[in-house]
């Protein structure tokens, strides 16, 4: 890789640093060709994405970045996770963890708080943004049903008073 390349890899992690909500880094020692493969499909679906990095190339990427505090998890083979979701990256990474021992979570930064491989963990388990979304829409349309049922229920219990003097009055004037 020469100097040009280097500078322009530098660049783009730079700009996926700045734009990222959280990253997660990571060990994936022993993994196979495939095994990444199948992983960066699962980030693909997750709308995140899963890059191997070259050590001292990310750390110059994290200088000026809100993600600075990474550059010491640098060493080994390393690579990341990150989305603008700020829960998809560490959902993924820690659901195929569990299913591989290959991958070692290290740990990651949500924005600007630093978190150890327990925070990601904690991370992955609350509920992802659109998730949060449809339960909010959900808590919002609840009550609007519940007017709607209210306000249709005096009509329904006035037709069935009706209905039933109606029907008293029937059998009132059949007896008489």
């Amino acid at each position: 890789m020469n100097r040009d390349q280097k500078k322009e890899l530098v660049s783009a992690l730079n700009r996926a640093f700045g734009a990222a909500s959280l990253v997660v880094v990571v060990h994936y020692t022993g993994m196979t060709v495939a095994e990444m493969s199948n992983l960066r499909g699962q980030m693909r679906e997750a709308d995140a994405s899963f890059k191997v990095t070259k050590n001292r190339l990310t750390r110059l990427a994290l200088a000026g970045t809100k993600y600075e505090g990474l550059a010491d998890l640098f060493t080994g083979p390393t690579a990341i996770a990150y989305s603008h979701d700020p829960v998809a990256a560490a959902r993924v990474t820690v659901k195929y963890a569990k299913g591989n021992d290959k991958l070692t979570i290290l740990g990651g930064a949500l924005g600007g708080s630093m978190l150890d491989a327990k925070g990601i963990k904690a991370l992955a388990e609350l509920p992802s943004l659109n998730e949060l979304r449809g339960s909010l829409v959900g808590m919002i349309q609840t009550p609007a049903t519940r007017i709607a049922g209210v306000l249709q229920a005096p009509a329904g219990q006035l037709a069935r008073v009706v209905s039933a003097h109606a029907d008293k009055g029937g059998q009132t004037g059949e007896a008489a």
